[in-house]
């Protein structure tokens, strides 16, 4: 295991010095899921959730927690994103919604905890948006698929 970034010799927390790393285009995609009863899946499609479009506000809230990973990841560097892209496909063989984010930056470091942040917080806000109807649903597999670019090169999880 490689050694921790973001702790120095004398075992503290701070924030990485990335002034010297060159500018690359970097991207990371992540995904999870919320698991949800069959009847849930068929009321997010329906349209028919109390709070309005479970889909659409989730896809909102993701793009917007991964413009603020920095104001909610203490370490985090803030980031000039060029492009968040946060899809929520209803599946009736989980049953429930795979939400995968997809964020880019030309920048001195990577965009994994942003794309990690979109899913968690659209899934959070599906969960928020059906949880009336659902009260078993759970939140399942937040993980990165893939991120490339920077010094570490490209990384694709196994499926």
């Amino acid at each position: 295991m490689s050694e921790l970034s973001h702790i120095d010799a004398s075992g503290e927390a701070n924030m990485v010095d990335v002034s010297d790393k060159a500018v690359t285009s970097r991207t990371a995609i992540a995904e999870g899921f919320v698991i949800t009863k069959p009847e849930t899946v068929a009321v997010i499609r329906a349209g028919d959730a109390k709070k309005g479009d479970v889909l659409g506000v989730a896809r909102v809230a993701g793009i917007m927690a991964a413009k603020r990973t920095h104001e909610l990841i203490p370490l985090c560097h803030p980031l000039l994103i060029t492009k968040v892209r946060v899809e929520c496909t209803l599946d009736e063989a989980l049953p429930g919604v795979r939400v995968v984010a997809e964020v880019r930056v030309s920048g001195q470091t990577g965009v994994e905890m942003e794309a990690l942040t979109a899913v968690s917080v659209a899934c959070l806000t599906i969960y928020d948006m059906v949880k009336a109807a659902d009260k078993e649903m759970r939140i399942e597999g937040v993980r990165l698929l893939e991120k490339t670019g920077g010094r570490s090169g490209t990384y694709k999880a196994d499926p």
